[in-house]
């Protein structure tokens, strides 16, 4: 069993950019060597979530609009009460999404469904250069 942890620099644009990771971790997995085992993809920082999601149109205007439902920019949120921030609410889409995805792979492939893309989500109110951790677990 070996670990192998990688790094994808990541340019957003802020306010529900998403942006599709999918080639970029079959990347990693290719050039890893390893055969079988795990992709676990993580974002560093509490205001990104990965997930995976169809990466088609629809599905981009539907996603931040349901983000925007949950928790709505403007509300009132006790963080941006503390540090006057005004992004208490990505911090709450962030959690609620969540920070990790662990996807298997098998003779070099991601095995994702037909249109399951790997997706960071970017929820913070300005535009961040993220830095995604893929860490490789296999033989």
């Amino acid at each position: 069993m070996q670990v192998i942890t990688d790094h994808i620099p990541v340019s957003t644009r802020g306010r529900n950019d998403i942006v599709d990771l999918t080639a970029a971790v079959q990347t990693s997995v290719g050039r890893s060597g390893l055969s079988d085992g795990t992709a676990t993809v993580f974002v560093p920082g509490s205001t990104a979530a990965v997930t995976t999601l169809e990466y088609e149109p629809g599905l981009l205007q539907d996603m931040p609009e349901a983000l925007d439902r949950l928790a709505p920019i403007g509300a009132r949120y006790h963080h941006d009460a503390t540090w006057h921030d005004g992004n208490g609410y990505a911090h709450v889409r962030a959690a609620m999404v969540g920070a990790s995805l662990t996807v298997p792979f098998a003779a070099g492939r991601l095995l994702l469904g037909t249109w399951q893309q790997i997706v960071l989500i970017e929820c913070d109110n300005r535009s961040r250069q993220r830095e995604i951790v893929v860490q490789l677990t296999g033989k």
